[in-house]
């Protein structure tokens, strides 16, 4: 996973648990606009997420960042 996309992840992970909780669950649209500016670093994280994973829909921030930041 390139680093653009690590970063964003766990921005967006921090930013979701400090406003709703440690139980907040997210999908990876989350780390996207509304509009796809990044069909790329979508794709990467979408096969990261759903082939590489085989992560559900929606799974707790907490997991999310600590599996990115285990490099895993």
């Amino acid at each position: 996973m390139r680093t653009e996309l690590r970063s964003k992840i766990i921005e967006v992970c921090d930013k979701k648990i400090a406003v709703k909780g440690d139980n907040v669950g997210l999908s990876f649209y989350a780390f996207f606009k509304n509009k796809n500016d990044n069909p790329e670093l979508l794709m990467e994280a979408a096969t990261w997420w759903i082939q590489t994973h085989k992560l559900d829909h929606f799974v707790k921030a907490h997991k999310i960042k600590e599996m990115v930041q285990s490099n895993l």
